[in-house]
């Protein structure tokens, strides 16, 4: 569903894609993860059309995205990071909106936006200005709006950024149901347990480079299972092992502080990158 060879991105000398290959099935929620600078957001701006390519291909259901550029961007729906609504217009008109953009019908708009605010939860909202929304509400309409002309893939560039655990996790699950009902997601987060609950895999970039691609599991389990994060002289360290008793016996002779813990997603991209991801 995307498929990406050799793809580069420069700006003056600054080279944001180092010459990324990467390829989505179809249905599959696909996670990309980084630290700040790393190359997400230019990867999906590129593959949205909103950034030229400086070198390689890329293409969204077989489509070229610079020579059937029409025809990809009619692929794919857009949440941003940054709210871009219009605060002045009802829900239904900022939907409505994007549907005449689509060129979509007066009649199919109507009836998709009935059927999207009804999957979004937002039905009874209809009629508020965008501005009266929570922030949470406010991600959801941007998830309506990006479904609305019934694109194959959907990208997410970071869905949940400053929402409450309670309402990042319905915004989890109404992304679980998107997937489930044949949409294929390509996901980017700085909140690493997003990742390990949604994603089929993940893709780690680190100075617009992959640096591993594989399943959550896959990608903890070369760490271990179980983990001591231990305060010490040199400032805090992590050990790994392989079972829960293994950590305990290393931790039953030790005099500094320390916490065991299970083996996470970030783990793995610290041991690949020396990085965190935020």
């Amino acid at each position: 569903m995307i498929s990406i060879r050799g793809l580069k991105k420069t700006y003056g000398r600054t080279e944001a894609l180092a010459g990324i290959d990467l390829e989505v099935e179809a249905g599959e929620l696909f996670a990309y993860l980084g630290p700040n600078g790393a190359g997400k957001t230019t990867t999906i701006r590129i593959l949205t059309g909103l950034t030229r390519l400086s070198a390689g291909t890329a293409g969204l259901n077989g489509h070229d995205i610079e020579k059937q550029a029409l025809a990809a961007k009619r692929q794919c729906g857009l949440v941003p990071q940054h709210i871009n609504l219009d605060s002045e217009l009802t829900v239904a008109e900022n939907l409505d909106i994007h549907g005449r953009i689509f060129g979509m019908p007066k009649a199919l708009r109507r009836e998709r936006i009935g059927q999207l605010l009804g999957y979004v939860e937002l039905s009874d909202r209809r009629d508020s200005l965008v501005k009266q929304l929570s922030g949470g509400l406010k991600r959801r309409l941007m998830i309506a709006r990006a479904l609305l002309h019934s694109p194959r893939i959907l990208f997410l560039d970071e869905p949940t950024v400053g929402l409450d655990p309670g309402i990042r996790r319905r915004i989890w699950a109404l992304v679980k149901r998107i997937q489930a009902d044949g949409t294929t997601i390509f996901l980017t987060t700085h909140y690493i347990e997003e990742a390990e609950f949604l994603a089929d895999r993940v893709a780690f970039i680190d100075r617009g480079r992959i640096v591993a691609v594989d399943s959550p599991a896959a990608l903890m389990e070369r760490m271990g299972a179980w983990a001591i994060d231990q305060v010490g002289d040199q400032g805090m360290e992590t050990f790994y092992f392989t079972s829960r008793q293994e950590a305990r016996d290393r931790a039953a002779g030790q005099q500094t502080e320390f916490t065991l813990r299970r083996v996470n997603l970030e783990d793995a991209f610290l041991a690949l990158t020396g990085k965190r991801v935020k």
